[in-house]
């Protein structure tokens, strides 16, 4: 039951994180690209290197003790390319309204942290239709943040099912992958708090949708575990070990999918030179060392 807690704590976390994206964007002077563009490289490097070396053959040893070899490694397989297809599906099917991990610029942003500044002219400004209106309050712009928050909310349920049971089934590894979720998470947070606050001159009501869109991760968790538990759980509840091995091969494909899809990219949008390629090297070390010490 500890163990529980403890996952469902660090997927709170980890889904928190959009909250401090906002707060970035309405406390900080300056948006730090440079630290966006390391971080989420970081968080991709993390993501990759764990789902690739460890999470993979977790399920992979699960799978092949229930199902013997070979069949074990083609399930083991079939779950990796299954969790991939399931995100690319929700990408597919609930697109999020503009890119979440949109790099917005200095002039856009000024007005978040600074109630003197001037509105952006429209060449300064990321969505033209953003001038103007936090004195003219504007409903597009209001639909468009909010379904960035509805979009990033829908997305983030697989990941918070990935940190809940990495968690769970080893606390130890699910420490770094909840601080590369949380990480991933902040761009995010921006991108909620920019259209909505732009649409209702609101930092409160900004900052309150970024946070409600993280919430789907703990909640998405929640959800999945209880369905997990009623459907497949054993008499005691706990999930048989097949089931946790397609599970991990599951969420290995759809954090190498977020890396690959999201993240890369976004740290190539906010960094220069090789500040990305830092990040994801600086993760999977980090991550590498961390495996090692916990063996």
């Amino acid at each position: 039951m500890n163990n529980i807690w403890f996952a469902f704590g660090l997927t709170l976390f980890a889904g928190m994180a959009t909250g401090i994206g906002s707060a970035i964007a309405f406390l900080a002077k300056r948006t730090n690209y440079r630290f966006l563009s390391v971080a989420t490289g970081f968080s991709a490097g993390v993501m990759l290197y764990v789902s690739f070396v460890e999470i993979f053959f977790k399920g992979a040893g699960s799978l092949v003790e229930f199902y013997g070899d070979p069949l074990g490694h083609w399930v083991n397989v079939l779950a990796f390319f299954g969790g991939m297809a399931i995100i690319g599906i929700i990408d597919a099917l609930i697109p999020h309204a503009e890119n979440p991990h949109e790099v917005h610029s200095e002039a856009e942003s000024a007005p978040l942290h600074d109630p003197t500044a001037p509105i952006p002219s429209p060449e300064h400004q990321h969505d033209a239709c953003c001038v103007g209106a936090i004195r003219h309050h504007n409903p597009k712009l209001m639909r468009m943040g909010l379904f960035t928050a509805l979009a990033i909310a829908i997305h983030n349920l697989p990941e918070g099912l990935a940190t809940f049971l990495a968690a769970l089934e080893d606390p130890a590894l699910g420490i770094p992958i909840a601080i590369a979720i949380a990480l991933h998470n902040i761009p995010e947070g921006i991108s909620v708090s920019v259209p909505i606050f732009y649409a209702t001159g609101d930092r409160r009501k900004a900052f309150i949708y970024s946070l409600l869109s993280g919430i789907a991760e703990p909640i998405g968790a929640a959800i999945a575990y209880v369905l997990i538990r009623v459907v497949a759980g054993g008499p005691s509840g706990a999930i048989p070990p097949q089931i946790m091995g397609v599970l991990f091969g599951g969420v290995a494909g759809i954090m190498v999918y977020i890396s690959l899809d999201e993240l890369l990219p976004t740290s190539r949008a906010y960094g220069k030179g090789h500040d990305s390629l830092l990040g994801l090297v600086a993760g999977m070390l980090v991550m590498a060392l961390s495996l090692l010490m916990m063996r």
